[in-house]
């Protein structure tokens, strides 16, 4: 058996909307072994096909209730940062795995299938976006219902403020850097790709009414106009 990461600590599997499911966990940072806080799964169904986006192992009752929902045949790598479980998945399942160009891998993981912006991606209603940020690969998965679904890595993020899964370590730190809004634009992501104005001027042109980030919690019905004031905001700061 391969030596994967531990699993760590996580709550049930929650249906956000119809058939779309997430799962918070904690995540600790391997490099450091200090920060603990919390992240995000999000499962897609698609008929009895699964595909699982920003992975996080689940233990064997949470094992069990993903296999009651289908069968997966889709990981997605959608940022640089994330991916610490992707090997599990892929063990386990021998899915394909999607991920943007230029994403480098710790685990032995190669992606079967790129994701290219605006061609259909795992879902059969999914479409990727993918930012022109070679420093730090970050694509968006698009889906075309229930009035558009936007799922991010740490693009956009959207805690309001420290859960159960954050230590004071990590409370203090990511209120300092400008972790915490509802939404953010993940300040670590952009200190490292530095994404332009017009990158997110151009997620603007897709319809969508739902967001589900790498972090913090969902934003349902008000999510256009909640990212369209956020990038308003960051383009006049800039």
């Amino acid at each position: 058996m391969q030596d994967f990461p531990e699993q760590l600590p996580h709550g049930p599997i929650e249906e956000i909307l119809p058939g779309i499911f997430v799962v918070k966990g904690l995540i600790r940072i391997e490099a450091d072994q200090i920060h603990e806080f919390s992240r995000n799964m999000t499962i897609i169904r698609d008929g009895d096909a699964l595909t699982l986006v920003n992975t996080v192992r689940l233990d064997d009752a949470g094992l069990a209730a993903l296999d009651a929902l289908g069968t997966v045949l889709n990981i997605v790598k959608l940022g640089a940062y994330h991916g610490r479980d992707d090997a599990f998945y892929l063990d386990r399942y021998k899915a394909d795995l999607w991920a943007p160009e230029g994403m480098t891998y710790s685990r032995g993981e190669m992606s079967s299938r790129k994701m290219r912006d605006g061609e259909i991606g795992p879902a059969s209603d999914s479409t990727s976006f993918v930012f022109d940020t070679p420093n730090a690969p970050e694509a968006i998965l698009y889906l075309s219902r229930q009035g558009g679904v936007l799922v991010t890595c740490d693009s956009f993020q959207s805690t309001s403020g420290p859960d159960e899964y954050f230590n004071a370590v990590s409370a203090e730190s990511k209120q300092r850097l400008g972790f915490f809004g509802h939404p953010v634009i993940g300040p670590g992501w952009k200190k490292a790709a530095s994404p332009s104005t017009s990158e997110f001027n151009r997620l603007l042109g897709l319809n969508f009414r739902h967001m589900l980030t790498g972090h913090g919690e969902p934003l349902i019905e008000d999510a256009f106009q909640l990212v369209n004031a956020l990038i308003s905001k960051e383009g006049k700061a800039s």
